[in-house]
């Protein structure tokens, strides 16, 4: 019997030749140098350094700021981001849900329905996008200094919202591109680079902070120390599969027998990964664009001045209602993304089981397989939300606890993404890769 042989230097560079994975890396890193390049690109009339300072001093503008790579604050035609788009996604996917003729299209009509679906998220998306750059140039009104002098004032709204509207339907374009081209999810890997290119603000913000009171020394210390243990439990919480096994008929064809090997089918304990927190950062956000254009209204004393008040309270990124909410959102969305994942389907799983004669070991087949799945999903999700919603709050706690707050933004939520993004990245190259070994496999 012949060692395996180790794969030289060679075999790998054939691979990573022959595989396509350097022409998808390539495509992706081109169209996240041009996004950035566009972050760049202002808003014509607008005065950015006096908005960057009116941003700076808005808790919500400058959480907003964070997603957007910056774009916000420079007031780019990139300004409002992927939101729409994410946003726009988590809306249809919820009335796939609800509507039965959406749910057809999701489940039973195949490419075709998937197609159309995806088609109502880009309309979608145009009309959110207009939305939210009217309520972008509707709080700018609010602050006439932002607004170059000399420049008609209809036709700098219309041209401003027209740029901002077209700037997001371009992001959008981008993102689908990398998702369908590329490697990795497109939406997913803007929102990394953007929160990335954050980075150096923060950590300059942060020794500025610390240079000014050495007492802060320690905190800072811990904070870090708090951040990384995070980033491993992110990553073990990432990884970590809940394996049901599963017994195999065996068959006999002539004189050899076939199967018969258990088997195990791997549920994630965190199946949604990134995405329930992306969308539950979305969801909130947008109430809190809309109350910060309102807050700046005159609104005449009363109930209702009152009550935007109080939700503004509720919805502030810097407030304990916002924690609780967004904690409990996470976990619903976790299970609701779960419900949705077309290998996450206790029933459909039960079905195919039955068909290829497999079983789970002490359950019957059919129903009680199924009834048997649902509960070991339900725990199992339920575990992974818990988890993702504690360690998506725990560095921001962390943040308050050391007085350290110049890294809020990032310790709050953007750290999971980050690691999330990253970990699923490694893992659609180390795919690729694989999937070219095993071609080269069957053919020798």
């Amino acid at each position: 019997m012949t060692g395996m042989r180790m794969p030289t230097t060679a075999d790998l560079m054939s691979m990573w030749n022959a595989s396509g994975l350097k022409e998808k890396l390539i495509f992706t890193f081109g169209m996240l140098v041009l996004f950035r390049f566009g972050i760049h690109l202002p808003v014509f009339g607008i005065n950015n350094e006096i908005f960057s300072r009116i941003a700076s001093g808005n808790n919500i503008i400058g959480f907003l700021d964070l997603f957007s790579g910056g774009a916000l604050g420079k007031v780019s035609i990139f300004a409002l981001g992927i939101g729409p788009y994410i946003t726009s996604s988590i809306i249809i996917q919820l009335m796939a849900v609800i509507i039965p003729a959406l749910e057809k299209l999701q489940k039973e009509d195949g490419e075709a329905g998937r197609r159309k679906l995806s088609q109502y998220t880009r309309i979608f998306t145009v009309v959110l996008a207009l939305f939210q750059a009217i309520v972008f140039m509707g709080y700018k009104a609010h602050h006439p200094g932002a607004q170059n002098t000399g420049i008609n004032h209809t036709m700098f709204y219309i041209s401003s919202i027209v740029s901002l509207t077209a700037g997001s339907v371009l992001v959008m374009w981008m993102s689908e591109l990398i998702t369908e081209r590329g490697i990795g999810n497109g939406g997913s890997l803007i929102i990394f680079v953007g929160i990335i290119s954050g980075i150096p603000l923060y950590s300059s913000r942060t020794a500025q902070m610390v240079s000014n009171d050495s007492a802060l020394m320690m905190g800072l210390i811990m904070l870090l120390t708090i951040f990384f243990i995070t980033m491993v439990f992110i990553v073990i919480m990432q990884e970590a599969v809940r394996k049901v096994i599963i017994v195999n008929p065996k068959r006999q064809v002539g004189n050899k027998v076939y199967g018969g090997v258990n088997t195990f089918i791997p549920f994630k304990l965190n199946p949604g990964g990134v995405m329930p927190i992306i969308f539950a950062i979305a969801i909130l956000l947008f109430p809190s664009t809309v109350l910060s254009l309102v807050g700046q209204a005159n609104l005449p004393a009363g109930h209702i001045q009152d009550i935007v008040l109080v939700l503004n309270k509720i919805f502030n990124p810097s407030g304990l209602t916002y924690y609780v909410i967004y904690f409990l959102m996470i976990v619903a969305l976790t299970f609701f993304y779960a419900s949705i994942m077309p290998n996450m389907q206790p029933k459909e799983i039960a079905e195919n089981l039955k068909k290829y004669g497999s079983s789970i070991p002490g359950v019957k087949p059919g129903r009680p397989t199924a009834e048997a799945l649902d509960k070991i999903l339900t725990k199992t999700t339920f575990i992974g939300a818990l988890a993702l919603g504690i360690i998506a709050l725990v560095p921001a706690f962390a943040s308050y606890a050391t007085r350290i707050t110049t890294f809020q933004g990032i310790g709050a939520t953007s750290l999971i993404i980050m690691v999330g993004v990253a970990l699923d990245l490694i893992n659609q190259v180390r795919t690729h890769l694989l999937a070219r070994n095993y071609e080269s496999f069957l053919k020798e």
